[in-house]
């Protein structure tokens, strides 16, 4: 697969090149000083913050921005920051879903009170956990309990069918985990990995479908290839570093999930296209041409997590952030403070064609300050 990639992202560069697809010429790699990358951070959160109400539900997208929201004040102390978080998880009552009919509960695709048990209504336990941590209030995480130690209790093993599902719920469980000390959050999420591994991860290419509908052969690209949604992509690899993160080092379990980690480093840094960016479809950029964020802005911090822990060669690893922190910085966020170039919701790679400069979302943004978060970690080492 790596030999493949890195093939492939040379032909399809001499495709773009030629064509004019993207115009972009990104400066020779360095790595930005931690001030300009604290900027950054506080240019982009700013601007979001100052331009959208915290009065949002508590679906997966707007809680996946406060993912992002909460690292960002981890490093920046900004208490605006931790204000906004606070008072989105007030106005949501500290809820997902918040169907108290426990026979009502669901956990297939649904936006209403009854999917309570769907994991987009389960990643905004992420974010009151963080909470939780800087004030201890049971009531923070009284419903994220009462959720998943419900769903525990059942015999269900298939709680994670999409490959998103795995950033919405797993560090949630391991969020909770440390809060509680009960293992079997521990053992159920290895339960639920496992169903998710062995659905939609393809060990020959080491990335992940992004569930039974995109599986190759049954889904193609236009020319035939396997396809690799990047930001479905992109969520799992941030989600196993933010798991890696809270496990005990000597965790039964721990292995299994790095290894997964280090595989998907390996594909990822083959499939990265020159200008520092990876496209929707991992190894088939015709099938989805452009600049892509929020793949670009998991991956970044994925591979900066490693660096930052020990478990990526900083040698082999940071000529590949040096390069997307490049293209997140100098065009992903525009002078204003807008993150653009960031897909839409959707579900595959070549699901929209119009993605430019303007194109913003939530959970983008979200991606974009975890990114810059571990940049300035690493920079501050």
């Amino acid at each position: 697969m790596n030999r493949i990639c890195v093939l492939f992202s040379i032909f399809t560069l001499l495709i773009v090149t030629s064509n004019k697809v993207c115009a972009f010429a990104p400066k020779a790699s360095s790595l930005p000083a931690s001030k300009d990358v604290l900027s950054s951070i506080k240019q982009a959160n700013d601007y979001w913050q100052t331009h959208n109400s915290c009065k949002a539900n508590a679906f997966w997208h707007h809680a996946a921005y406060h993912t992002g929201n909460m690292a960002a004040f981890e490093v920046t102390k900004d208490e605006k920051y931790k204000q906004y978080s606070l008072d989105w998880a007030h106005y949501n009552e500290w809820k997902g879903a918040k169907s108290d009919k426990k026979s009502d509960w669901k956990y297939t695709y649904g936006e209403t009170d009854d999917y309570v048990l769907f994991g987009d209504w389960q990643i905004c336990f992420q974010v009151y956990a963080d909470l939780y941590q800087l004030d201890a209030d049971p009531q923070k995480i009284a419903r994220a309990r009462e959720v998943l130690e419900y769903e525990m209790s059942t015999p269900n093993s298939d709680y994670l069918w999409w490959a998103d599902g795995l950033y919405m719920v797993m560090p949630a469980m391991t969020k909770l985990y440390k809060i509680t000390g009960n293992e079997l959050y521990l053992d159920k999420l290895h339960e639920y990995f496992t169903f998710a591994r062995n659905l939609m991860y393809n060990p020959e290419s080491g990335l992940f479908f992004r569930d039974a509908k995109y599986i190759y052969p049954k889904h193609k690209t236009k020319n035939g290839r396997k396809d690799f949604w990047a930001r479905g992509n992109g969520w799992v690899f941030a989600a196993l570093a933010k798991v890696l993160q809270d496990l005990p080092a000597n965790q039964k379990y721990r292995q299994d999930y790095l290894a997964v980690f280090k595989e998907m480093a390996r594909a990822i840094k083959a499939c990265q296209q020159p200008e520092g960016f990876w496209a929707r479809s991992m190894v088939d950029l015709q099938h989805a041409p452009g600049y892509e964020t929020s793949g670009t802005a998991f991956f970044t911090y994925g591979l900066l997590w490693g660096i930052n822990n020990g478990y990526l060669d900083k040698r082999e690893y940071l000529p590949v952030v040096e390069k997307s922190w490049n293209y997140l910085s100098e065009k992903a966020l525009q002078p204003n403070g807008l993150v653009g170039y960031v897909q839409p919701i959707g579900e595959r790679a070549d699901q929209h064609k119009d993605v430019g400069p303007n194109t913003t979302a939530d959970f983008g943004v979200g991606a974009f300050l975890l990114s810059a978060t571990e940049m300035y970690k690493y920079l501050s080492k």
